[in-house]
């Protein structure tokens, strides 16, 4: 699979990695069954970023099912949803626990939306300091931002602290309603951060709502200055596609790419729903 640095970590990371929601984040012994299959043939085909989060149910272990023999094949970020200094750092403890690892490659603040979640986390005793506590004592190597709710709140976050890597929301909706990859994309490019996109087929929304392909949402998104996306699969079968897509891209001249964006501008708000004023979750 085609690789792109990770930022200035310089890692090679996969233009295609593997995200620790659809079916990694459901309970129940075919889930786990599907989950730990999905995982080892994403190392298989050469899939070496793999996220989860503590929120994303039972996804960290089945993680850990895989990592306990096949840790070093994958670049391994996870998360803390906690805004607490002390929180964080028992989140931490119980994520290397459940993943059955001794220190991840990226931790990163969760879900950052507004402007009281970004100060909370900055504030004296909030989870930034737990971030630096775990990366001076090597129990994480790098650390990173995240969100999909206001871009101006991410753009906040990077301008306070020089975090290695930002998740962010991106795709072909994104410029019609409070776009991600206006100002906050180009300044993380600017900084040389490790970019990761999600959000990519908006959970299914673009490719019900607004008519795209999967292969027209991804190559939308790569077409952009990213590292990588990270991707939910519910199968095998989705994620070997997925893989192909990757292996076969070639990047969309700017005519195409604003040919996709038209097509998604009808239902903008709607594959927007994680945003700040995105129309609310359908079916």
């Amino acid at each position: 699979m085609p690789k792109r640095p990770l930022g200035r970590t310089g890692y090679p990371v996969a233009l295609f990695s593997l995200g620790g929601q659809a079916t990694l984040e459901q309970e129940g012994r075919d889930a786990r069954e599907t989950s730990i299959a999905i995982i080892h043939r994403a190392l298989d085909l050469g899939v070496n970023y793999c996220d989860t989060a503590p929120l994303y149910g039972p996804s960290q272990d089945y993680y850990g099912e895989v990592m306990r023999t096949r840790r070093k094949e994958t670049f391994l970020a996870s998360k803390t949803n906690d805004r607490s200094r002390d929180g964080s750092l028992r989140l931490l403890e119980n994520s290397l626990k459940r993943l059955q690892t001794d220190h991840l490659d990226l931790w990163q603040l969760h879900h950052i939306g507004s402007r009281e979640d970004l100060d909370a986390a900055f504030k004296k005793g909030g989870a930034l300091e737990a971030q630096v506590k775990a990366k001076e004592e090597k129990m994480v190597r790098f650390l990173g931002i995240t969100g999909h709710f206001d871009p101006a709140s991410l753009l906040e976050g990077i301008r306070r602290f020089d975090f290695d890597c930002i998740l962010m929301a991106l795709n072909a909706a994104d410029p019609h309603h409070l776009p991600f990859q206006k100002e906050l994309l180009q300044e993380a490019a600017r900084k040389k951060m490790g970019i990761i996109g999600m959000k990519v087929p908006a959970r299914g929304r673009l490719l019900e709502q607004a008519g795209l392909n999967m292969k027209e949402c991804v190559e939308y998104v790569w077409s952009l200055p990213v590292s990588t996306v990270i991707i939910g699969c519910d199968s095998v079968r989705q994620l070997e596609q997925n893989v192909a897509l990757a292996r076969a891209f070639k990047p969309l001249a700017p005519e195409a790419m604003a040919a996709i964006e038209s097509r998604t501008r009808d239902t903008a708000r709607a594959c927007a729903w994680f945003k700040r004023g995105g129309a609310q979750p359908w079916g």
